[in-house]
């Protein structure tokens, strides 16, 4: 097995390739003067398991194609099977026509990692389970529950919270982190006049007196949250909280949060956080480099990947 990183979260790469007991391969990923990608591996891996880490977070066109371009060259050098894992999956809200005359993009991802040459996908919390479908390779979709919960279990272990879900289409997930805290759960319900804007409508649930956590898979201007914070509060709500496993966080998306009700936003670094993000008062990262470094090791291993959630 050897694994190898693009320049998206080298940090986050190298903490998985400890905890899978090796070292970052040797590969080097560089541009030309016009800002041409170029990628020459510097050791042999003919015949090897390879793995390339490399979450499509901002700027995410150039992290894609520096992960196409590494699949492409891996293949050519006969490794022997290619996993690409992609612990932040970029496009992935692209994932159905939202009107006329619009693209599916994450399909269209999906097919140029598969045709670049990835024999597997590794990827956690996509925001559109049907993504899997997409491909015509085998994906493992993790979740950073295990991680989540561990933390809510440390943080709120003398208070019973209230778990909610901002939206609709995120009750499942928050359903789960629910089920295995053995706590209530509340439903916001939005609608989304346009792209980035959001208006908390109805909370479903009493949240009058209750420690609320908002659980979503990604956190992009934050608009969605806060205004979930502000609804939850407005309703009553002794304190709210929000775990989200993707920080992407662009923009003013900080400064939201940082003015916002929001006690505290707890966030995985499948994502290189910023300064600004590291800086935040009410801001915090938890590592799932531990989960993706068993499962990689558990897929070179060919050993079950479902036991390590369930």
């Amino acid at each position: 097995m050897k694994v190898f990183s693009g320049n998206s979260n080298l940090l986050f790469a190298e903490a998985v390739a400890n905890y899978a007991d090796t070292t970052l391969s040797k590969c080097s990923v560089r541009r030309f003067a016009d800002n041409e990608i170029f990628v020459e591996v510097q050791e042999t891996v003919r015949g090897q398991d390879v793995f390339i880490i490399q979450p499509t977070s901002s700027p995410v066109n150039d992290h894609l194609m520096e992960l196409l371009i590494m699949l492409d060259t891996f293949k050519r050098s006969s490794a022997r099977r290619i996993t690409a894992v992609i612990p932040y999956f970029g496009y992935a809200r692209q994932d159905r026509r939202s009107a006329p005359r619009t693209p599916i993009s994450a399909k269209l991802v999906a097919n140029l990692i598969t045709s670049a040459g990835a024999s597997r996908v590794v990827t956690m919390d996509l925001h559109a389970g049907q993504i899997q479908g997409f491909f015509d390779i085998p994906v493992d979709n993790l979740t950073a529950a295990p991680v989540i919960v561990k933390d809510i279990l440390y943080h709120f272990r003398d208070k019973t919270p209230m778990i909610v879900s901002p939206d609709v289409g995120g009750v499942v997930r928050a359903r789960t982190i629910a089920k295995r805290l053995n706590a209530d759960l509340a439903i916001i319900d939005k609608r989304r006049e346009r792209a980035g804007v959001s208006e908390v409508m109805n909370i479903i649930g009493d949240v009058e007196g209750q420690d609320c956590i908002l659980v979503d898979d990604i956190v992009d201007s934050a608009g969605t949250l806060c205004n979930a914070a502000v609804a939850l509060k407005n309703a009553g709500a002794n304190s709210v909280h929000a775990y989200v496993t993707h920080g992407v966080l662009s923009g003013e998306a900080v400064k939201r949060v940082t003015d916002s009700p929001l006690e505290s936003l707890v966030i995985t670094d499948t994502i290189a956080p910023t300064q600004a993000v590291k800086d935040a008062k009410n801001i915090r990262v938890v590592s799932v480099a531990g989960l993706v470094g068993e499962s990689i090791l558990r897929i070179s291993e060919e050993r079950s990947i479902t036991s390590l959630f369930y």
